[in-house]
């Protein structure tokens, strides 16, 4: 039996548990079948139906808020280590059901095995990493003045709403929902509607490890129902959202009546700038994995290449190469590099490109087609012959898709870098170190990494400018969004106050 077909065997396995029950909303610790009707969820490998999802109302959102409120405040004050321990069995429990997670997010979402195996053990990690921050959250500071000793603590906001999108979902719930608990919040989780199994899976896992029922609730559905209720309910104290920038501004907009405090990480249109005495192998390699692993399904893709006229022949010769042996198959075929699109809307808007890039002038140098007719495979696609205000160098297309751009200077290169709405990520190819000091501080980005691709470290800040995203993830700035600042003034002395009305 090939490997593939040994994944297959397994994955089956742990779908019939959903195919005969189904995917019901979870909340204080029990199912809860939702007031808001039923959805399909479909595999965009085969476009088979996987199962039937409680679509949540708002009502169901009531109960869930209403469930974490009612909780927040044992959790809030449970001992530190306590809560650490809880924090350290969520993940053991997730790297034991690793595979578990890995094939059904595989098979939910068509991204292939290969980043999948190890997204489910990054979330662990996670949970991990803020365990061990769990009691020194609440640390301030002795701020001494002439009259006062000074200190400050933090307190956990209260309960919050985490929305996740399709992409990686399970790890990006596990980046957003780890420092919450962390924290000392409670939880209303609305993962995207297009990929509903895993955040089952975490909720499950949780529980099992012994996180309180409340502490964490899991309201499937839609954006405009559950999502809505969720960034408008007052008794949610802060959205917590990745998804495109469009949605983001609604949620903006949604929850300005109840004074939600938001953290956004939206879309991109990152640029890799790639200068004539960059090491041509490495950044080669970067630029390929940065924009056609994760199908390109990511907001951190490397979708616009800026190259220096000087070596763009060389590059974009060995770019096509490449490109046309990535090798594209069923998500659960080790071998696989690529996978389907997630679904038939993101399948059609990514592959309506194709002719927008002709129409504007751009070469269709690489891919451009659609790959048989069971799912939503497309080729890798590479466009040369572009400039930066066609639409495929400014519009977010998410998907395996390469915009070449050739620049002949370095003040053109930022130039055509900074042009764009959004501001998620930039990538640097030089040996030039005073080169590389000058332009990253110029560079329109919240994260830069310079001869590099993007290695994620917990400890440092992720987010983005402009219209990619409002705040900071990651180490202490996870907890800076996720609890509130409280200072308390001592007096020090009999210091003079002023007297009135005497």
């Amino acid at each position: 039996m090939s490997a593939l077909e040994q994944n297959i065997e397994k994955l089956n396995r742990h779908l019939a548990r959903f195919a005969e029950a189904g995917i019901l909303h979870r909340i204080a610790g029990a199912d809860h079948a939702g007031g808001g009707g039923i959805f399909e969820t479909q595999s965009p490998v085969d476009k088979s139906t996987i199962c039937q999802v409680a679509r949540g109302d708002a009502g169901d959102i009531d109960k869930a808020a209403k469930a974490a409120k009612a909780v927040f405040p044992a959790w809030r004050d449970m001992p530190a280590k306590q809560r650490k321990a809880i924090l350290i069995k969520i993940a053991e429990g997730i790297e034991a059901r690793a595979e578990e997670i890995a094939l059904c997010e595989c098979w939910d979402t068509g991204q292939a095995w290969r980043f999948m195996s190890k997204a489910a053990i990054r979330g662990a990690e996670n949970f991990h990493y803020f365990a061990d921050q769990v009691e020194a959250a609440r640390d301030g500071q002795h701020l001494q003045s002439a009259t006062l000793m000074n200190i400050t603590t933090r307190v956990p906001i209260g309960p919050v709403g985490v929305i996740t999108p399709w992409n990686t979902p399970f790890m990006l719930s596990t980046w957003k929902i780890a420092p919450a608990l962390a924290a000392g919040c409670t939880v209303v989780h609305k993962p995207a509607e297009a990929s509903p199994l895993t955040a089952r899976l975490l909720v499950e896992i949780a529980e099992e490890a012994g996180l309180p029922p409340g502490v964490l609730n899991m309201v499937q559905g839609y954006g405009e129902d559950a999502g809505k209720a969720l960034t408008e309910h007052p008794d949610i104290k802060a959205i917590a959202f990745v998804g495109e920038s469009r949605t983001g501004s609604m949620i903006t907009k949604q929850g300005a009546d109840t004074l939600k405090r938001t953290h956004f990480e939206l879309g991109g249109k990152n640029p890799v700038i790639v200068f004539e005495d960059a090491d041509f192998e490495r950044a080669l390699d970067a630029v390929i994995f940065m924009i056609y692993s994760i199908n390109g399904e990511r907001c951190t893709s490397s979708s616009r290449l800026l190259v220096h006229e000087n070596i763009k022949e060389a590059f974009e010769a060995r770019l096509i190469e490449r490109v046309n042996a990535i090798k594209v198959g069923h998500p659960l075929d080790p071998a696989t590099e690529i996978g389907p699109l997630i679904s038939a809307e993101h399948f059609a808007k990514v592959t309506s490109y194709f002719d927008i890039a002709t129409q504007d002038g751009a070469k269709v140098a690489a891919g451009g087609e659609v790959l048989g007719d069971t799912g939503y495979f497309i080729r890798p696609t590479l466009f040369t012959g572009a400039h930066n205000a066609m639409r495929i160098a400014q519009e977010e297309i998410f998907g395996p898709v390469l915009t070449s751009i050739s620049f002949a200077s370095e003040e053109e290169a930022l130039q055509i870098a900074n042009d764009t709405p959004y501001g998620l990520t930039a990538y640097l190819w030089t040996n030039d170190l005073t080169r590389a000091l000058r332009f990253t501080d110029k560079l329109e980005a919240g994260m830069i990494w310079v001869n590099s691709e993007n290695v994620r470290h917990l400890p440092t800040p992720f987010g983005g400018v402009k219209a990619s995203g409002i705040g900071r993830d990651g180490g202490d700035w996870s907890f800076e969004f996720y609890m509130e600042q409280k200072h308390i003034g001592f007096a020090t002395g009999a210091h003079k106050i002023s007297r009135l009305g005497v």
